[in-house]
């Protein structure tokens, strides 16, 4: 922005030489990397605040904001067990110094992402078109400011919480799609992000089996697992969604073999969160992954990575027979509960019910039936209490729309899904075919948990949607579903 204005400062060896870090890998390298040690040891604040001199430096000096992109993509996981504000009272949450500087920080970043955007739009008048997901995302938003109402249930508090919902969706997209220039972007740099990370959430999950109580003398207590972000489900569902990015570099490097040891290990990582729902559509992204690697490699690359797999394979039958006692004892939680649904069909016949009363709007996100059947009681089918803001969800994405929005919400999630569909598939590329895979890995999951509608997993979808569309800007092409013509940016 400093740079636009006075142009002399475009010539300073420090604002060259900023620029070239913020454009190499290194830059998301160093944010994941405080990423994790935020997570890890409780440096919250610190990394914060590294964040947001990150953030002045690149409204400042950089052309565009895509240096920012990792920092929003990681800012979420940021939060550490210690100071989960779901599982303890005495956190930093409670501080009201933490507090005061969390808001000073939040209002100054604000300030600066509004002031470049402005700044940017106005040095680049061509950029005042509508992005190809803005219909679908107003209904969506619509649905969520609208669910419940005309049943008596509607009030503050759902359109406070359905705002929440909409702005981890849309924001990162919006922002991005109007501050980036597309044609500066390298092809790999989505799947890049979300290889760093990868890497940081997995170093993440390691860490979770450090915690008290979670390695006991009967083997592990996944109950007993969780980040300061989410618990194992929430860090299975991200992990999940990583998988694809080392198999992107995989199909597209020479000697990318080594990406699909780094994608094995990813799927590891998988396993290692204990989250069954993260396991069973992790197995099937890892999958896809692995025949659309073989199936666009070929000659001698293509049997460097089949050994890679088939060792894999060997070494994991190997391993379950040889170690299966240790193996039980690492999956004891999972063995133990099986099959057992923890109560989701209650729940989802609940929501339905819900629906059939009221088709139209449904109840809202505080009048829906949601939670999990734990320990032999009973779902909690009941509304929220008052004071709780992010409400018990159905754990499943479709039961949600129905019961909170109705065929309004229903009927807005498909137009958005019609868009994000044709958007990724008009004239695919390979990072745009990988990219559908991390969406989907957020989609699967969300079958079976409530991903869809958390924070985090919602900022990470709106970076992979801003970014694929993005790709279709820089090659001249509009995938909407009501333009589908090239054009100039």
């Amino acid at each position: 922005m400093l740079t636009d204005s006075f142009e002399k400062l475009n010539g300073i060896r420090f604002v060259e030489w900023l620029r070239a870090y913020l454009r190499s890998p290194w830059h998301p390298t160093v944010i994941a990397a405080l990423m994790i040690a935020s997570e890890l040891f409780s440096l919250e604040l610190p990394v914060f605040y590294v964040y947001l001199a990150f953030g002045i430096l690149i409204v400042l000096f950089e052309r565009d904001t895509l240096p920012l992109v990792p920092v929003i993509a990681c800012c979420y996981m940021t939060i550490s067990a210690k100071n989960n504000p779901g599982k303890f009272t005495d956190t930093i949450f409670s501080s009201p110094s933490f507090r005061i500087q969390l808001l000073l920080i939040i209002v100054v970043a604000v300030a600066l992402l509004i002031v470049r955007m402005v700044s940017f739009l106005v040095r680049n008048p061509k950029r005042k078109y509508l992005p190809e997901m803005t219909f679908g995302f107003a209904a969506l938003s619509a649905a969520y400011l609208l669910g419940g109402a005309f049943s008596g249930f509607y009030g503050g508090r759902t359109v406070l919480f359905g705002l929440a919902q909409i702005g981890s969706l849309t924001f990162a997209y919006f922002y991005f799609i109007y501050t980036i220039d597309w044609a500066t972007v390298p092809k790999n740099y989505l799947m890049s992000i979300f290889l760093t990370i990868g890497v940081g959430v997995a170093v993440q999950t390691i860490g979770m089996y450090a915690l008290p109580g979670v390695i006991g003398e009967n083997g592990v207590n996944r109950s007993a697992m969780y980040t300061g972000w989410g618990i194992y489900n929430n860090v299975g569902s991200v992990m999940t969604m990583c998988v694809p990015a080392p198999f992107y570099f995989a199909a597209r490097r020479k000697e990318g073999w080594t990406f699909s040891m780094l994608g094995v290990a990813f799927y590891l990582a998988v396993l290692l969160s204990q989250s069954r729902t993260a396991m069973l559509f992790g197995s099937i992204v890892f999958a896809a992954c692995v025949v659309i690697v073989l199936v666009k490699t070929k000659s001698i690359e293509r049997w460097k990575h089949v050994v890679v797999y088939a060792s894999f394979l060997v070494v994991g039958v190997v391993c379950a027979v040889v170690f299966r006692q240790k193996l039980q004892s690492l999956f004891r939680s999972i063995i133990d509960i099986g099959t057992n649904p923890f109560g989701r069909p209650m729940i989802w016949k609940a929501c339905l019910k819900k629906f059939v009363q009221f088709p139209i709007f449904g109840v809202g996100f505080y009048e829906t039936p949601g939670g999990l059947l734990y320990n032999g009681g009973i779902a909690d089918l009941a509304p929220c209490p008052p004071d709780v803001f992010i409400p018990p969800r159905a754990h499943n994405t479709y039961c949600q729309l129905l019961a909170s929005g109705g065929l309004f919400a229903i009927t807005a999630y498909g137009v958005h899904r019609a868009e994000t569909i044709t958007t990724l598939f008009l004239r695919p590329t390979t990072e745009k075919v990988f990219a559908s895979l991390c969406i989907c890995a957020l989609v699967l999951t969300s079958l079976l948990d409530c991903h869809f509608f958390n924070f985090g997993p919602a900022i990470l979808y709106s970076v992979l949607l801003a970014l694929s569309e993005g790709e279709n800007r820089r090659d001249g092409v509009r995938g909407s579903l009501l333009f589908r013509r090239r054009f100039r940016t």
